[in-house]
């Protein structure tokens, strides 16, 4: 077999698509482009699915007229320094200087571009190898139009996704620039029609932009070192993980699996399993601590300290949350409520018990509203609070008689990597070989507890596939003593609202599931018809309008 070199026109003709091989990739290197110049105001337009036109239009720095013939040269780029130490530290969202070059080899390239400071404005079209540099006229900024994109390359033509696809791609990906970059102005134009309008706002704003307002009013603040953003309350939750949306110094990335699952275990007991949130968050490294170079279209980046990162946000999330209160809104009787703002301060009310219901639920009255207790969930989270503290409050209890279990290869496999921890905590397990395991020490705070096959769930749940094992064990021992259905009473019930009120995290049950519902006067008012002086804002109402 004999190697040859490629002549440059077929090698052109391959590296076009290295940095554009779709629509949606010359939206996102000119969106940028647009970013990197410090624009407040990019607006996109799209035909025909992208391949008849992309047009981005921005009112950033623009480009100086002695520098423009250089714009649409491949590797010509004003963001990186010419030496290699810079590619390790990369502060532009753009900095390969391919982007308008591979525009103009797969379609044709025309840029309008105008520092605020300069007089006059320069043009350029460029289609292959083909460039031409005029002056013009046109306000401060910069517009890049791509027309007949693949016209030139019909082989990667009709290999192109439907023009709905590619458009509803391109809406997507505008929506999580807005999403990232909500102290700007945007705008997206298809085929002559907006379709999504931003004004500069905060991430909640932008939250209202891309999923609407009833999302908006039902996600939190996220501020902490290298974190900000949003996230949904536990209510608002998705079986997929598709609005969890992360960003690394400014550029919108595809989420490690890591950064997913550190925003999950900050919910914590408040999100049930198998569902995610919807959250927002810009991430701030040092440029150097990643590498935005390891994939094409650079939705990928490498974090030098991906673990560390992952903490961080796990910690943001979790303070995030415990901030606020998060008893969930009773199911409206007629119409579904308006969303509700929190109150301001995060801890449980005193409630006065009015009756018990089905021997199960618990009707109290707080704050001027009427709060439905799950007596089994409530009293669940009381005991699991409580043995958390108790936990490591007393030295491990010894077996008599070290208990020999068998263990599966997961769990074996699991116990080597979790003894320390689980030592740490009071549980000792040795690997005894041949898939069996000794029990030989529990934590005092468990030992006597009355539940059934106690050795056997303590081992389960230790050694199961939760990341944290620790709250696994106590969660589903705070499950199995907890009040059942028929055991409750006034007396009962009155014990398990005081304990409510001294729970760290009062509004959830250890697995997810809300302690309490809240229902104001004003629906019940309304449910039958009421119009009259007891039809005034109160309790969760009055702050809701306090806040409108």
């Amino acid at each position: 077999m004999t190697i040859h070199l490629l002549p440059p026109h077929i090698s052109r003709l391959i590296a076009a698509g290295e940095v554009v091989s779709r629509p949606l990739d010359v939206v996102r290197e000119l969106v940028d482009n647009a970013l990197d110049a410090g624009a407040t105001r990019i607006e996109v337009e799209v035909e025909g699915g992208g391949l008849a036109l992309v047009r981005v239009r921005d009112n950033g720095a623009g480009i100086a007229a002695d520098s423009v013939a250089l714009a649409p040269v491949r590797h010509a780029t004003s963001k990186l320094e010419p030496e290699a130490s810079a590619v390790e530290r990369v502060s532009t969202l753009g900095f390969r200087g391919e982007a308008l070059w591979a525009a103009a080899q797969a379609g044709e390239l025309h840029l309008v571009t105008r520092p605020a400071a300069q007089v006059g404005a320069s043009e350029v079209h460029a289609a292959g190898e083909a460039v031409t540099v005029r002056r013009t006229s046109a306000p401060a900024g910069t517009t890049v139009t791509v027309r007949s994109l693949f016209a030139r390359l019909p082989a990667r033509l009709r290999t192109q996704a439907p023009p709905g696809v590619e458009v509803r791609e391109i809406t997507a990906l505008v929506g999580r620039y807005v999403l990232h970059h909500p102290g700007l102005y945007w705008r997206l134009t298809v085929d002559g029609e907006p379709r999504l309008t931003h004004a500069p706002s905060d991430h909640r704003g932008a939250v209202a932009s891309v999923y609407g307002p009833l999302s908006a009013n039902r996600v939190l603040r996220v501020e902490a070192e290298g974190v900000r953003g949003v996230v949904s309350r536990p209510e608002l939750t998705r079986a997929r993980r598709d609005r969890m949306h992360f960003s690394v110094n400014g550029r919108p990335i595809l989420a490690p699996p890591e950064l997913e699952k550190a925003v999950i275990e900050g919910f914590a007991e408040l999100l049930p399993s198998g569902v995610a949130p919807l959250c927002v968050l810009d991430l701030t490294v040092a440029p150097e601590d990643h590498n935005p170079n390891v994939h094409p279209a650079k939705q990928v980046v490498a974090l030098a300290d991906l673990p560390g990162v992952a903490a961080r946000v796990r910690a943001a999330v979790t303070e995030a949350l415990a901030a606020h209160p998060l008893a969930r809104a009773a199911p409206a009787l007629i119409a579904p409520p308006e969303p509700q703002a929190a109150p301001a301060r995060g801890t449980f009310p005193a409630l006065t018990l009015v009756g018990v219901y089905q021997e199960l639920y618990l009707l109290a009255q707080g704050e001027g509203d009427l709060w439905i207790v799950d007596a089994h969930a409530a009293h669940e989270r009381a005991l699991y609070e409580r043995l958390t503290r108790e936990l490591t409050a007393a030295p491990p209890a010894e077996l008599p008689e070290p208990e020999l279990l068998h263990l599966t290869p997961e769990q074996v496999a699991r116990l080597h990597e979790r003894a320390s921890e689980l030592r740490a905590w009071g549980l000792t397990i040795e690997d005894f070989g041949a898939g069996l395991a000794r029990l030989r020490t529990l934590p005092a705070a468990l030992a006597a507890l009355p539940v059934p096959r106690l050795h056997e769930q303590i081992i389960e749940a230790a050694l199961g596939d939760s990341p944290d094992p620790r709250r696994d064990v106590l969660a589903r021992l705070a499950c199995a003593p907890a009040l059942k259905a028929g055991m409750l009473d006034a007396g009962r019930g009155e014990g398990v609202l005081a304990a409510l009120t001294v729970c760290e995290q009062p509004w959830s049950c250890p697995h997810g599931r809300p302690t309490v519902l809240r229902l104001s006067e004003r629906d019940l008012a309304h449910a039958f018809g009421r119009r009259g002086v007891r039809d005034v804002a109160r309790g969760r109402d009055e702050v809701r309008d306090i806040k409108r």
